[in-house]
């Protein structure tokens, strides 16, 4: 419980300025109903299975969500709406909180068919060819779909419907391959990023966990792209292990990291072919009020990469390799994370 105590003072100041007087708290049974906002007993209820079934991000964002109920009913004085009501909608519109009734407010929607992921989805089939020159044309294909995408979004004015996700699992301390990681899926895939502090309830330790802004097609493509290249990474670093007697973690952590140089360094060149066709990114200023509405905070630390020695090397040669597809399966034949369109 001195988590959540913390995790309310910290949301009470970053996203209602310390007006909200901490309550008590209660973890309740059952699963019916992940959190609630009690008035007349001046009680906020977090359903203690949320942390066994959704994790802390989910359980935070679930705080955020009764504090807009509590903010509505004890700061703007609001009693005759309904509890969802418009006042609460636009409290939680204002700071990037998830406002719907029930469910896990992971912004996950494992729904209708997107048609922009179903044609993805398609070229990233044709990727998986083993003719190395139709796999990367279909590849490219689908980046300049995305791109084309949305350009024309950002271009026709009409609002978006923007989400977050958490991917991966939290963990103490972030590697340098996930950094460089999360700088393509921000640069490349449409999306903002933003390590998050979590807590992690079976260590009783802090942690981050990496979140992703975005609409929903970009959301569900950046998820995808960063299962595979976890994966991917990987399984380039235990292919290169059986060649080497260095097979310490410093030289895991030296080639991992170089895998995701190499691949950036390949985007890097789609992008500027992209650019000489006259397709040109020039960033989503919708996305970036939702990503400053639910990080109003947000505090930018420089950290030391590294660029030199042999594994660093093999795994940039291995990156600039990589071509993204579809149809990876996880360790132990498990499959991962597929686009909508891939099902």
């Amino acid at each position: 419980m001195r988590a959540v105590h913390k995790t309310y003072e910290h949301v009470n100041g970053s996203l209602f300025g310390f007006k909200l007087r901490p309550p008590a708290f209660e973890l309740v049974g059952g699963a019916e109903r992940l959190g609630r906002w009690v008035p007349a007993a001046r009680t906020l209820e977090l359903s203690r299975d949320l942390l066994l079934q959704h994790g802390w991000g989910v359980l935070e964002e679930v705080l955020k969500h009764e504090m807009a109920h509590q903010y509505v009913n004890e700061v703007l004085l609001i009693h005759d709406e309904p509890a969802h009501g418009p006042a609460f909608r636009r409290i939680c519109e204002e700071r990037g909180i998830d406002a719907r009734a029930a469910g896990a407010p992971t912004a996950h929607e494992e729904t209708s068919q997107n048609p922009v992921l179903d044609r993805i989805a398609k070229l990233l089939a044709l990727a998986e060819s083993p003719n190395e020159h139709e796999a990367q044309a279909a590849m490219s294909a689908a980046q300049r779909l995305m791109l084309k995408h949305n350009i024309e979004a950002a271009v026709s004015g009409r609002p978006s419907s923007y989400r977050f996700r958490h991917l991966g699992k939290p963990t103490g301390r972030v590697s340098e391959h996930e950094r460089r990681l999360a700088m393509i899926l921000d640069e490349f895939f449409f999306v903002q990023v933003i390590w998050v502090p979590v807590w992690r309830v079976t260590e009783a330790k802090r942690g981050s966990v990496l979140e992703v802004c975005g609409t929903r097609e970009n959301v569900e493509l950046a998820a995808y792209v960063y299962d595979f290249l976890m994966y991917t990474s990987d399984a380039l670093y235990r292919a290169d292990r059986r060649l080497r007697k260095d097979r310490s973690h410093r030289a895991r952590r030296k080639f991992l990291a170089g895998v995701m140089s190499g691949f950036h360094q390949k985007l890097q060149g789609e992008r500027q072919r992209s650019e000489a066709q006259g397709l040109v990114w020039v960033g989503d200023a919708e996305l970036g009020g939702y990503f400053r509405r639910r990080h109003p905070h947000v505090r930018w630390a420089r950290h030391s990469v590294s660029n030199g020695g042999e594994a660093y090397s093999r795994g940039q040669t291995a990156g600039r390799n990589i071509v993204l597809h579809r149809g990876v399966q996880g360790s132990a034949g498990s499959a991962i994370r597929q686009l909508p369109g891939a099902r």
